[in-house]
């Protein structure tokens, strides 16, 4: 933990650099830190906070940047932030100018979310639930290769081979799908990832598989989302050469942003940020997304987010995504003739 006055140093040095895009100078953070302490001592802190990884100088005498981590530290302060009230008021008048059908609900909570943000916001159609697992087969082909045969809740059926690290007769395949359909009945796959229990090496690479398997199942409707803000994002200073946006804007062509800026295993409810190289993808790690589920949890479950470069204004995007996923999730509930769920709350972390 930082003490009081590092703090203080650091939040103005990330709100400043957030606002302006320049290094900011020690000057620039004793005007705006409202610490009543001399120069001397506010350099002393920055020069503890660029050892400690917080913030980073490109040389001696320049200002500071944050770092992924000093913009971590300064996320995590903002818990429990809000739109203001107004906005909220504003929001609301909105939404009931459109007419009562889910498209418009989605086309109007991306423009709104862009407009807000100045980057990229996307938000996917809800869908159903996680898929669940009901059965597994394998059947031995020669030596180690096995065929997997995955049956999902719902009857779906995915087929893929597996090669096991040593052969495999049917009867230790056999044993393996005993002990896993036991073991797995009726779970999503992070339910599975999450299940503490002592596998044997087959059982693990059987299980790898299987997870495998449910992923791309789970995944494979990301690409039905919604998108505005590309324009916003490019008039950001850090994408005045091009050369930085070029693999995003293949994302955003190929339809495979909503897929991507999904963190990993995103279980719980509530506000999300991945910063930089928080983010499990390579193409984003020069990024920060702010992302959330909204819906009906095991029903219809969409995802809203924002991805723009680290200098994000954190707590614009995650008060409105936080309010905008709220608004969502009960437009969904009644949709579906269901009670509203709660709304959100912020979580944060990789």
């Amino acid at each position: 933990m930082l003490s009081a006055r590092a703090e203080s140093v650091l939040k103005s040095i990330v709100g400043q650099y957030i606002a302006t895009a320049k290094p900011v100078s020690s000057a620039s953070v004793i005007d705006g830190c409202g610490l009543e302490v001399c120069s001397a001592t506010v350099r002393n802190e920055m020069v503890r906070l660029e050892q400690d990884d917080y913030i980073i100088r490109p040389h001696h005498s320049a200002g500071a940047i944050p770092s992924d981590k000093g913009y971590r530290y300064y996320v995590e302060s903002l818990k429990g932030v809000e739109l203001p009230v107004a906005e909220q008021f504003m929001i609301s008048h909105l939404f009931h100018q459109v007419e009562g059908e889910l498209e418009e609900w989605l086309s109007l909570t991306v423009a709104l979310l862009a407009q807000w943000v100045h980057n990229i916001a996307v938000i996917t159609s809800p869908r159903s639930a996680a898929c669940r697992f009901h059965h597994l087969e394998l059947v031995s082909l020669q030596g180690p290769m096995a065929l997997a045969v995955l049956i999902l809740r719902g009857a779906k059926v995915k087929q893929q081979l597996i090669t096991f690290d040593e052969p495999m007769s049917q009867a230790d395949l056999t044993a393996i799908t005993s002990r896993v359909n036991v073991a797995y009945s009726s779970l999503t796959r992070s339910q599975i990832r999450g299940k503490k229990m002592e596998l044997s090496p087959g059982e693990r690479q059987a299980t790898d598989c299987l997870v495998k398997m449910m992923k791309a199942e789970d995944w494979q409707e990301y690409e039905d989302s919604y998108l505005d803000g590309l324009h916003f994002m490019l008039e950001q200073p850090e994408f005045t050469h091009g050369q930085r946006a070029q693999s995003l804007m293949e994302l955003v062509e190929q339809r495979r942003l909503g897929r991507v800026i999904i963190p990993e295993e995103m279980t719980e409810q509530g506000v999300k940020v991945v910063i930089g190289r928080e983010n499990r993808v390579d193409v984003i790690r020069d990024y920060s997304v702010v992302v959330s589920h909204y819906g009906l949890p095991e029903e219809a479950v969409g995802t809203i987010g924002v991805v723009g470069p680290t200098r994000m204004p954190y707590e614009r995007a995650i008060s409105a995504i936080s309010y905008l996923s709220s608004v969502m999730s009960t437009l969904v509930a009644e949709l579906y003739g269901r009670e509203i769920p709660p709304g959100p709350a912020m979580t944060s972390g990789n």
